[in-house]
């Protein structure tokens, strides 16, 4: 049996079709067994199929005879964290993030949560659990709940990354989406308040609820923006934060409701990272650069670019020792959160950025100015290939440097693009950037489509 729900770095899937509780189980079995693994750690995020697959995921762990550390609902990023902090083989999340309602899948991690490819042992999953011959129940598997002591490290773990002496009296909009953030992001507003951080909350859509009444979280997409937007203005908040379904990923709106682009977020963490670790590397994708290559440098630190992927991007912090990653779709890496993700650091770092420094948009809009940026445009074409072609072909003898890294980049000097093709759709994504010229931005964007779309 071929499973189709395999994809580069992990499970996702149609409920039914690509994923059911029988094709889990057998994924199940295959992690535990291509792993060697004796315990493994098990969460899972609140769609209405995660607990039935989580259910069958556990099962078949059992069946392996492995101990099972299950942190019930909660976020990937907590899986990752409780993979290295109870020294277990490897961990799953059961969860679709930002995918439609029919949709479910698992993120997976090895012992030290480093992540699964296909050189890292997701090939030999696949091969297990396609050919279903594990054979007879081993004995000794056990389950465990260790939710709260989990929830508990974590949270310490969170709190660490910010000074609370440092904090001022700000308040915050949090909409979670109705997806798994709420529990999480409560635990660590709790704690806080009992260290007496001089932070307020207002909460949008903050009940877990696999339904999704207000829609997928996913803030990325522009028609889903409004909703926190307006809520920020309506209750005349300093900034709002906003998580998709697992919360592996958090975006951000200033006080005037205006979204942040995931750009200019990874220039400022790393500044902040920069000031309390002076030296230090700092990794970043190849879509939009220069505003990072830029803050780092001013700052005495060494920028690292690597491919776009959350692989690539925690191999690379852990080859180059580096304290933070950024990617502009929002995913922060952390050094000191074992090299791994997470939506729940960023807003603090943010948080003791404006009691430092001033509001979200003052220190966005020098940053915006001096290095606008188009924010990545998608463009489903016929024939993909050729289209990019035409776009090589225009601009290679006009560019002063071609970046092969990850798709095609084109440096002029004075505006750069990045161009690369999906690979699982026929979709082709741009992002341009400009010095200090956001006409060059426009005037880019504008050459390039002609040549995608003659």
């Amino acid at each position: 049996m071929t499973l189709t729900c395999f994809k580069a770095y992990d499970i996702r899937g149609r409920l039914g079709i690509d994923l059911d509780p029988q094709i889990s189980f057998r994924i199940g079995r295959g992690f535990a067994r291509a792993l060697g693994a004796q315990r493994i750690v098990l969460g899972r995020d609140c769609r209405a199929s995660s607990q039935e697959l989580g259910e069958s995921v556990t099962q078949a762990l059992l069946a392996e005879g492995v101990e099972v550390l299950d942190l019930g609902l909660s976020g990937t990023e907590e899986m990752y964290f409780a993979t290295s902090h109870f020294g277990a083989d490897g961990g799953i999340c059961i969860t679709a993030s930002h995918n439609p309602m029919d949709w479910n899948g698992m993120k997976m991690v090895r012992a030290g949560s480093a992540p699964l490819d296909a050189a890292t042992g997701l090939t030999d999953i696949r091969r297990l659990a396609e050919q279903d011959t594990f054979g007879p129940t081993k004995s000794g598997g056990r389950h465990v709940d260790v939710a709260h002591d989990a929830r508990a490290a974590y949270v310490e773990r969170v709190l660490s990354f910010v000074d609370l002496a440092a904090l001022r009296p700000l308040k915050i909009l949090v909409n979670a989406g109705n997806g798994a953030a709420g529990p999480t992001f409560d635990a660590i507003a709790s704690k806080l308040s009992d260290r007496g951080a001089p932070l307020t909350f207002e909460r949008l859509h903050h009940d877990p609820d696999g339904r999704f009444p207000n829609g997928i979280p996913n803030p990325l997409l522009p028609e889903n923006r409004p909703a926190t937007a307006d809520a920020v203005l309506a209750c005349d908040a300093d900034f709002g934060v906003a998580w998709d379904g697992d919360f592996d990923r958090c975006f951000f709106f200033d006080g005037s409701g205006a979204f942040v682009d995931g750009e200019y977020v990874v220039g400022l963490l790393a500044e902040a990272f920069l000031t309390k670790n002076p030296g230090a590397t700092i990794i970043h994708d190849p879509r939009i650069i220069w505003n990072t290559q830029d803050i780092v440098a001013q700052a005495g630190g060494r920028a690292v670019q690597t491919r776009t992927g959350h692989a690539f991007i925690k191999q690379a912090m852990r080859d180059e020792n580096a304290v933070y990653g950024g990617e502009m779709s929002a995913h922060h890496y952390f050094r000191d959160f074992v090299h791994c993700d997470s939506g729940m650091i960023p807003w603090l770092l943010v948080a003791e950025l404006v009691s430092q420094s001033g509001p979200l948009s003052k220190l966005i809009a020098d940053r915006r100015a001096a290095f606008p940026s188009s924010g990545e445009i998608n463009f489903t074409l016929d024939d993909p290939k050729s289209a990019i072609a035409r776009v090589r072909a225009e601009f290679e003898p006009l560019a002063v440097r071609l970046d092969q890294m990850d798709g095609l980049g084109f440096d002029f000097g004075d505006w750069r693009f990045n161009l690369r093709s999906s690979n699982t759709e026929p979709v082709v994504r741009l992002n341009v950037e400009a010095r200090a010229n956001p006409d060059a931005v426009t005037r880019g964007i504008d050459r390039v489509k002609h040549l995608l779309r003659p």
